[in-house]
């Protein structure tokens, strides 16, 4: 993920949107930046706001996706695009509540949306910043069973006074580019020093993996009776 980052690709599309943050947002769910970069931008030449896709069939949505993987993604951006323009005049909400409720955003993502576009103070909890703040915490827990601690953690690092955008854009950054999944570049990293992953030469070790069970094996004895005397036609 380290080849662009999302400074460089908003620069591309010329303008931060709440729709184009919203559609970067959901494409970057398990697809890494590289692939998910031309997607976009093709995306949004096709559906240049939310009205256009709303305004489009889920074929059309589909297959302007094709290739991305994880359809319900798109089939959840079109339902939400259509809840826009009928429920919200064709305008993003801006309570956090109302965000959440749409389909397919979750609360980092309604959060990322929010300070983006509407410069709220809200943490944000993506995989990357996850990946950050278990390393700097050399947290014992997978992910998946931390999430109360780590949107604590998240909430204790936004800033109030700083600005959101900025600090936003630059923990996503720290997880995307510095504090990477593998081989992290621990000594250009501004918290290195704070960081108990690093200071115990553990970093490989966080965030923590579940561990993967493994299948059972099962026997099955099927008894087949046969009758030579039946004909079959």
């Amino acid at each position: 993920m380290a080849s662009a980052t999302w400074s460089q690709t908003f620069t591309m599309a010329k303008k931060r949107t709440a729709y184009r943050v919203w559609l970067s947002e959901v494409m970057l769910q398990q697809t890494q930046v590289q692939t998910v970069i031309p997607y976009y931008l093709r995306f949004l030449t096709k559906f240049p706001n939310v009205t256009a896709l709303a305004n489009a069939s889920l074929d059309d949505v589909l297959h302007a996706w094709a290739g991305l993987g994880y359809y319900s993604r798109a089939r959840n951006l079109h339902k939400t695009a259509i809840l826009i323009r009928d429920k919200f005049h064709g305008k993003f909400p801006t309570s956090l509540e109302s965000m959440i409720a749409l389909p397919g955003i979750g609360r980092s993502t309604a959060s990322a949306i929010l300070a983006f576009c509407d410069q709220q103070t809200l943490p944000i909890l993506d995989g990357n910043v996850k990946r950050v703040l278990s390393r700097l915490h050399a947290i014992s827990t997978v992910p998946q069973k931390n999430e109360k601690e780590l949107w604590l953690l998240a909430q204790h690092y936004t800033p109030e006074k700083t600005d959101i955008i900025d600090y936003t854009q630059a923990i996503m950054d720290l997880g995307a580019m510095i504090c990477t999944r593998h081989s992290p570049k621990c000594t250009e990293c501004p918290v290195a020093q704070e960081c108990l992953a690093y200071t115990r030469n553990e970093t490989a070790l966080y965030p923590v993996k579940a561990v993967k069970k493994s299948l059972p094996i099962k026997k099955i004895f099927l008894m087949v009776l046969i009758n030579k005397k039946m004909k079959f036609s």
